[in-house]
């Protein structure tokens, strides 16, 4: 199971590594969020920072981070060999689905998503407290160096087009259809590609909805820089489907002007 309800977590407090994740596209740097409130013996983690490496060319907005450079962060947030990680956010789980593939496609196991995120815990009657936790250093150890080709399956720009399976672009609709980017030099889609926005999993109170049809098999998905398609790759992952990461997503196809664009 990739989702762990704040009930269940309750129940572990002190016997899992909690790593908070806030991100959101208007407000890039949740610190400040994190330290005016947390769960108990929360860590900060920098999607930014610490879950992109922005000095790779060519792959996006949010390229991956190498194994060597995210063992390090680990280790700084006191990931340890045999402690279950529970990852959350409080923005449309985002940062924690970014978290989750990251972490798991290091080879890192046992990581889990807090379905709902700090609002599901809130509203469990979960405590929250202040300011920022410097936790022990951890010893974990990362199994692969390049997340590109990790423990969780990616494509390639060059794959997307001959593949024959489903094509998933995780964003909103209007910038699936190409009538608005606020982001990336070219409005539209990957030819082919069908349209599921990453919300549209999402229940009101911000849980994983259960009642969508996904598709079974050979799934692939995308979305503007490879952080809320996470989310998506979550929830198929939930229902027992493998799906493939491009993780350069729009941001790199669209960066490249030889590549052919669909609107609409």
């Amino acid at each position: 199971m990739v989702f762990i309800s704040a009930q269940e977590l309750t129940g572990l407090l002190g016997t899992v590594t909690l790593l908070d994740v806030r991100w959101q596209l208007t407000e890039p740097d949740g610190r400040a969020a994190y330290e005016a409130e947390h769960i108990p013996g929360a860590v900060y983690v920098s999607l930014e920072d610490e879950l992109s490496d922005h000095s790779v060319p060519g792959r996006g907005r949010h390229p991956l981070p190498s194994g060597a450079a995210l063992q390090e962060s680990a280790r700084r947030w006191g990931v340890r060999a045999g402690v279950p990680v529970v990852v959350y956010d409080d923005w449309n789980r985002a940062g924690s689905a970014r978290a989750w593939w990251v972490l798991t496609a290091a080879g890192i196991p046992d990581v889990r998503i807090l379905d709902g995120g700090l609002v599901a815990w809130k509203a469990a009657g979960g405590p929250v407290e202040s300011d920022a936790v410097t936790p022990e250093p951890g010893d974990v150890t990362v199994a692969h160096e390049d997340l590109y080709a990790g423990a969780l399956p990616t494509l390639r720009a060059d794959e997307l087009l001959d593949r024959s399976g489903v094509l998933l672009d995780a964003r909103a609709p209007e910038r699936y259809r190409g009538e608005v980017e606020p982001v990336d030099p070219v409005a539209g889609h990957i030819p082919g590609a069908r349209n599921l926005p990453s919300t549209s999993l999402l229940a009101e109170d911000g849980t994983l909805r259960r009642d969508v049809s996904l598709p079974d098999s050979d799934v692939a998905v995308y979305c503007g820089s490879g952080v809320t398609a996470s989310v998506v790759i979550a929830a198929l992952a939930e229902a027992g489907v493998d799906a493939a990461l491009f993780p350069g997503s729009w941001s790199e196809w669209s960066s490249d002007p030889s590549r052919p664009v669909e609107r609409g």
